[in-house]
């Protein structure tokens, strides 16, 4: 009986590809169509794209230790000005499958990286999801030195550099309207 999972997305790779001997390797681009919910509410990848990721999947004496290297598009607004954010990302991500019955010491954090292979596929796809979810920048900006909206009039200051309004401290309020009776001497 085979199993026809590999055929339906490219990130679920058949383990019987890679030799179960320690220090051979696997490369491999695959190209990858991008879920509409990969993302926050200002920054998401941009739906109906593609991402390319680069592939290494490693033999190791416990299991396959897979490593991703990922380029795609990102669409949402900058936190400061609220202009459109349209640019690519880079992201890495990595996913250990041990062999069945492998006993694995590890710590208690690290358990959610590394999964018992079950059958003949590794499925990357929880891997690449979460690397994309915790690269995406919760507070993105167009750029590094956005000036942002000022917040008296929400006028852009990216557009007018030298934007300001003059303040008259309330204490002073009194005082306003008030002009001196003589000029003082020597002028």
């Amino acid at each position: 009986m085979t199993d026809s999972r590999a055929d339906k997305h490219p990130l679920v790779v058949d383990a019987y590809e890679l030799k179960r001997q320690p220090g051979s390797s696997l490369r491999r681009t695959v190209v990858v169509p991008v879920e509409d919910a990969m993302g926050n509410d200002v920054l998401k990848a941009k739906p109906n794209t593609q991402a390319e990721i680069e592939l290494l999947l490693e033999s190791v004496i416990d299991g396959i230790l897979a490593t991703g290297n990922a380029e795609f598009e990102t669409e949402g607004l900058c936190v400061r000005c609220l202009d459109g954010i349209d640019r690519p990302e880079n992201v890495t991500f990595r996913q250990f499958f041990t062999y069945p019955g492998v006993a694995v010491e590890e710590a208690e954090e690290e358990s959610e990286d590394i999964v018992e292979i079950t059958g003949n596929f590794l499925d990357l796809r929880p891997a690449f999801r979460d690397a994309v979810l915790l690269a995406l920048p919760l507070t993105p900006t167009c750029r590094s030195d956005c000036p942002g909206l000022c917040p008296e009039c929400g006028q852009r200051l990216a557009d007018e550099p030298d934007h300001g309004h003059e303040k008259q401290d309330p204490r002073w309020s009194a005082l306003s309207g008030w002009q001196p009776d003589h000029q003082p001497e020597g002028e």
